[in-house]
């Protein structure tokens, strides 16, 4: 039963748990290989259960490392993989292939080629360089991130007539920007399998050359999902939404079936153009699946951000609420949403429950919540926020932590104090910066420090005519008239011109975004 549990949810695998606790089994340790197998298969990137059962077992065989270390190179934290090898070692327990092999996965997925190189070493000294599997994962490593010498070389030896080292080099050569390799590759496989298409196709789309991606998409000869949501993610990514949609409405025309990273590409390209209606309707078509399972995490997340952008934020709190399972992201898009639509209170409490539920924030949670507190005007909770990042999570602000902290000081009246702080900042202040305080002592008066600010843009050579506006401004509210004239004289002088003031207006033209598009199949 447990061999075939990785289509379960996580709590039927805790009920599988809690009956071989009830039945004496949590001691078997081939109960306990089988679940922990079950466990790493069945929530990428979610390994907090996993760890959870391997803590439980005192002498781990390398059957049990090597299904950890798996798991971790799959999941959101590779780094875990290496720290599992590191003890992995430490307790007397010799790698062998299959342990190798999925620390190079890991090293892929964190771009690491120093420590790719290690384990390259590793494999050499060993003598499985003549391994297939790890040749094809090491010409892999050195294409993404590695030397592509290396890679070359691994490859013009025996590998050269394998199709999964070709893709791997060819994948590599593509992602890296490196098309012409990657077409000669491809152009002079003698067997191109879909796998292959579908590679060239990404690295086209990748670049952004959409016309030569459609142009390899359409001489296909098949496609399936991946190809699909290759080319609807690559108009998405270059913000030709309407393409993305209309690529979408094609994929179903053509009777294929979209799977959950379709419909999240989907979300995310409504929500970056705020196609509301759109969204609505594709998350009214996933009504039928969401009652038997329940919204997936990516799918969630998506939909909250969706939502949050579109300006539905009642619909996004919902959405969070109808959710099973959450994870940092989830959190993240809801507090970040709350606080962007002036909800800084309920993004705060939201905030604080997700502290309540041990759910680690990283620093985009904290960016969400210092930007409630810069617009619901809470200093207090904003100085203690920004104090906890630093000190109890250890995460260094960087310069949009520091530009939240500024604007909340500034909007508060604190002006004196946001100077402070830049002062005392570990980064260098930009221009963003010097305009918010710029701005806060326009707002408050402060002609000394806007003087500074204005110093201070002139110095990084990005000033725009706003600056000058506003300085000229706060110079004028306090009837300092010489000041303003000094103002117009330093424009002229720079050759600087005031924009002309404008007013957009939205005329009565066929929108292209608002296709009538099918409704998603149910069971995705």
């Amino acid at each position: 039963m447990i061999r075939r549990s990785k289509y379960l949810s996580l709590r039927a695998l805790k009920q599988i748990h809690g009956f071989m606790v009830v039945r004496g089994f949590n001691s078997d340790l081939q109960a306990l290989r089988e679940l922990l197998l079950s466990s790493v298969g069945s929530f990428h990137g979610n390994m907090n259960y996993a760890y959870k059962l391997f803590e439980q077992i005192s002498e781990p065989d390398l059957f049990i490392w090597n299904t950890m270390i798996r798991g971790a190179s799959h999941s959101s934290r590779p780094p875990d993989a290496i720290s599992l090898y590191r003890r992995m070692v430490e307790s007397g327990t010799k790698p062998d292939s299959f342990t190798l092999l999925f620390l190079l996965k890991a090293c892929t997925k964190l771009a690491s080629a120093f420590a790719g190189a290690q384990f390259h070493g590793m494999i050499v000294k060993l003598g499985l360089e003549s391994d297939a599997f790890l040749r094809n994962a090491l010409i892999n490593l050195h294409a993404n991130c590695g030397d592509l010498l290396i890679a070359s070389a691994l490859f013009d030896g025996a590998a050269k007539g394998d199709v999964v080292a070709r893709s791997a080099l060819t994948a590599g050569c593509a992602r890296r920007g490196k098309l012409g390799i990657a077409r000669r590759l491809f152009d002079e496989s003698p067997g191109r399998d879909l796998v292959s298409w579908n590679i060239i196709i990404a690295g086209y789309a990748k670049q952004g050359e959409m016309e030569k991606a459609r142009e390899l998409f359409d001489q296909a000869p098949e496609r399936d999902v991946v190809s699909w949501n290759t080319m609807i993610a690559g108009y998405a990514r270059h913000g030709l939404h309407a393409q993305a949609l209309e690529a979408y409405q094609k994929m179903l025309e053509a009777g294929e079936r979209p799977d959950e990273a379709t419909i999240v590409i989907l979300l995310s390209a409504c929500a970056d153009s705020g196609a509301l209606e759109i969204g609505q309707r594709i998350h009214c078509s996933l009504s039928e699946m969401c009652s038997r399972s329940g919204l997936s995490m990516p799918v969630g997340n998506a939909l909250i951000d969706m939502y949050a952008k579109c300006g539905s934020i009642d619909t996004a709190m919902e959405v969070f609420r109808e959710m099973k399972e959450k994870d940092v992201w989830t959190w993240n898009s809801i507090i970040g949403g709350l606080a962007f639509h002036g909800q800084a209170e309920e993004s705060v409490n939201l905030f604080e429950r997700m502290r309540m539920e041990k759910v680690r924030p990283n620093e985009i949670t904290f960016l969400g919540v210092l930007a409630a507190c810069s617009h619901g005007g809470l200093v207090k909770e904003g100085r203690s926020y920004f104090s906890v990042m630093k000190n109890e999570y250890r995460i260094e602000p960087n310069i949009k932590h520091y530009g939240c902290m500024v604007d909340m000081l500034g909007r508060a009246g604190l002006v004196k104090e946001a100077f402070m702080l830049v002062d005392a900042m570990e980064v260098e202040p930009g221009p963003i910066i010097w305009r918010t305080l710029l701005g806060a002592c326009r707002l408050h008066g402060n002609i000394e420090l806007g003087e500074h600010a204005k110093e201070q843009i002139l110095k990084t050579k990005q000033d725009a005519s706003g600056d000058y506006v506003l300085l000229s401004n706060m110079y004028a509210s306090t009837g300092e008239w010489y000041g303003v004239e000094k103002i117009r004289k330093l424009m002229d002088a720079r050759g600087v011109r005031k924009d002309a003031a404008s007013t957009v207006i939205e005329a009565d033209s066929e929108e292209p975004m608002r296709l009538l598009l099918p409704s998603v199949p149910a069971g995705i």
